[in-house]
């Protein structure tokens, strides 16, 4: 967020969340802004002086931001305010516009940790199969070093340069 309080407070009304306030470590990705918004001239991408952000995944029945020195269009008065409001078919919910924001059911919270354990059991399953894989390969190499040294078909330089590459697979 902007430390200037103008372009701050133009921030704030344009996500549309009553009493929201930026602290210095409020912050809001870049998919909420205009490519326009964006410099892109040097190495560094940064965002250009004034750029508001305003790509918002929002329920329709809140306000549109009014910029400074509009005026909010007139509502006509004449309707029956008793009137009942439509319901919608889909709410959508707070958070889902991005793929790092955590579930807001429990179920699918549980869901989501129960994946992530999965992914590690696998890894770990996958860590524990490597290291088998070149145990067995050391161990090869070190009977095939043996086998040659038993029929003196390696000099002592051969020798020297496979214990060498066995010792430092040792320490891997």
């Amino acid at each position: 967020f902007p430390k200037d309080d103008k372009v701050r407070q133009q921030w704030e009304a344009a996500l549309r969340r009553n009493s929201f306030t930026a602290t210095p470590s409020s912050r809001l990705c870049s998919a909420h802004f205009i490519q326009e918004d964006f410099d892109r001239t040097g190495q560094t991408v940064r965002l250009r002086a004034g750029a508001v952000p305003s790509l918002f995944n929002l329920p329709a029945h809140l306000p549109m931001p009014v910029a400074a020195g509009e005026s909010q269009p007139q509502t006509n008065l004449s309707e029956d305010p008793c009137q009942p409001v439509q319901e919608r078919d889909s709410v959508p919910e707070p958070g889902a516009d991005h793929s790092y924001a955590l579930p807001t059911s429990p179920n699918d919270l549980w869901s989501r940790l129960g994946k992530a354990m999965a992914r590690v059991e696998s890894l770990e399953r996958e860590k524990r199969n490597a290291k088998e894989r070149e145990r067995r390969a050391r161990n090869i190499i070190r009977k095939l070093v043996e086998d040659l040294k038993g029929k003196n078909l390696i000099n002592a330089e051969l020798k020297q340069q496979l214990d060498l590459c066995l010792d430092k697979s040792k320490h891997m």
